[in-house]
């Protein structure tokens, strides 16, 4: 740590000390709503070369710093404004708990007790956010710590923190995960998000085809091996899942996305080897088998070590094999005969199809909806790592246009040309829609593609609508689920100077997709109007649903 790099008697805000700050610890992205008293703090970041893209809602801006975080391994920092020191208790504006409450969401959250002390909070902040398993911290700045000022000379300066560690897990517990891979009749290598984070692909890439074992990804994990390689059984995933003896979790949580582990989506005497960053998540649900702690993947390398030196590979021709490639067969010929239906309205399956054929392989996915996001999983490949994002383990809506913002910046700065393909349900879209704004003021030439059902789940067409409304107040006789029929979203974009389509046929889809592929310039939305009945194929567990709607 050093002090006093100003020259005597020269003033800095702490506006500035922030930005500079934040600057210092490599930050290169900021997302927000300026107003009183953080205006100042977003002007002083531009100064210092900071992009900030401010948003029309404070979620969608959390959402894509979040997803910057993911893109490049600096997680989230949330810095927010509060009341001034001496009105606390006096009931002033946006007086609020915030160290307090931001405690319960954070792994830091602090407040600084002087300007001299915000480069210290924030290297610690954003060092916190880093080490570990990553996650977001709070900063709560009072209102006049904004514009007040202090001498340089005081104020202690602090370099980048150093890089995150890198922890390897115990040799005992390796050797023993590879026994119990050697005995394994039905084997499944579970390729969870932490592993997309840590940059494990090549290494997880080498264990596959090394040990020839079948491998599930979640949802962010799409990619981290290519989702067609022989190997992904993501096709036949309840299967796989139901009936391995032993599991593999490389970076994946027993959580509700993977329904805790437990039967009857497991099998009851499933061995579970659990490799994660963070001791406290083995061991949740599922008693593990072994416990591999450490970074996904150094563990990963470490694996390949011990299979070097005592070698396997699992066999191509096992009934488990044959097993999970009939119910992928089986599966896949499903999808492709929804996905070739002639009748319109089109149906999901329709309109995944011709997507996959005309999007380009290396584009970065954003996905949200129920039934478009799920079944956008299923008929849309990743190829490459840290390349789809969706709600994930949120599980909740609101995140694309979020999403798509964050990958657009970064893209434009990383892989120029890369396209970024946000595709939502039009429930979805609705959560932040005014983000097109965002999307135009910055030139980001995003394809947002809105899969319109009418409704939530479902919806009803126009002639249903008019009939249901013969029956009173739309508030008492409307479903819930149902929304305005054939909204025309793609106004929203064209009102903003980007482009719109609306498609009804698969032919105008095509037409759509080819003139928004070439135009690699300016924004634009495809409203695609589907049949408000259209839902996924009927699955062999119904994926968390309670209710009989």
């Amino acid at each position: 740590m050093a002090s006093g790099s100003g020259a005597a008697g020269e003033a800095v805000s702490g506006a500035q000390l922030i930005a500079e700050s934040l600057k210092a610890q490599n930050i290169e992205y900021m997302f927000g709503i300026v107003g009183i008293p953080v205006t100042e703090i977003a002007i002083a970041a531009q100064a210092v070369g900071i992009k900030y893209v401010g948003m029309r809602n404070e979620q969608a801006a959390c959402y894509a710093a979040s997803a910057v975080g993911y893109l490049t391994s600096r997680p989230l920092i949330v810095i927010g404004g509060s009341s001034d020191r001496n009105q606390e208790t006096m009931g002033a504006f946006q007086e609020f708990p915030q160290v307090e409450a931001g405690r319960l969401y954070n792994k830091l959250s602090v407040r600084p007790s002087s300007l001299e002390a915000i480069p210290t909070v924030i290297e610690k902040a954003v060092r916190t956010s880093m080490y570990g398993r990553p996650g977001s911290c709070y900063i709560d700045i009072p209102g006049d710590f904004v514009n007040l000022q202090v001498n340089k000379s005081s104020v202690k300066y602090v370099e980048c923190c150093l890089q995150p560690p890198i922890s390897t897990a115990e040799h005992s517990a390796v050797s023993e995960a590879v026994s119990i891979i050697a005995l394994s009749k039905q084997p499944l290598l579970i390729v969870g998000k932490g592993a997309a984070y840590s940059h494990a692909e090549n290494n997880i890439r080498r264990l596959v085809d090394l040990c020839g074992l079948p491998f599930l990804p979640t949802p962010m994990a799409k990619g981290v091996v290519p989702d067609n390689h022989p190997n992904c059984v993501a096709a036949a995933r309840s299967t796989a899942l139901q009936h391995a003896d032993v599991i593999i979790l490389l970076g994946a949580r027993l959580n509700w996305i993977l329904h805790f582990g437990l039967p009857p989506r497991f099998r009851q005497d499933v061995k579970v080897i659990q490799i994660d960053i963070c001791a406290e998540e083995l061991g949740n649900n599922v008693r593990p088998a072994a416990i591999l702690l450490g970074d996904i993947n150094a563990v990963t390398k470490q694996l390949l070590e011990e299979f070097s030196r005592r070698p396997l590979k699992y066999p191509s021709n096992t009934e488990w094999w044959k097993k999970l490639r009939e119910k992928m067969m089986k599966n896949e010929e499903r999808s492709k005969a929804l996905a070739l239906q002639k009748s319109l309205p089109m149906n999901y399956y329709t309109v995944f199809h011709h997507i996959r054929e005309l999007i380009p392989k290396d584009c970065i996915l954003v996905s949200e909806g129920a039934n478009t996001m799920d079944i956008g999983r299923t008929m849309l490949p990743n190829y490459y790592p840290r390349q789809r994002l969706d709600a994930g383990t949120f599980g909740t809506m609101g995140v694309g246009l979020g999403f798509a913002i964050a990958a657009a910046m970064v893209a434009k700065d990383r892989t120029p040309g890369k396209r970024v393909i946000c595709i939502e349900g039009d429930s979805a879209f609705g959560f932040s829609g005014m983000e097109v704004e965002t999307v135009c003021r910055y030139n980001l030439p995003i394809l947002i593609i809105v899969v319109n059902n009418n409704g939530i789940y479902t919806g009803l067409d126009a002639d249903a609508w008019k009939e249901t409304l013969k029956f009173g107040d739309p508030a008492t006789c409307i479903p819930p689920v149902s929304l305005l029929p054939n909204s025309h979203y793609e106004e929203i974009m064209s009102a903003f100077g980007g482009k719109g389509y609306c498609v009804k046929t698969p032919e105008e889809l095509q037409n759509a997709l080819k003139a928004s592929m070439t135009d690699k310039q300016t924004p634009s939305l495809i409203n695609v109007m589907i049949d408000p009945q259209s839902e996924r194929k009927k699955q062999e567990f119904p994926w968390l649903t309670r209710s009989n709607l």
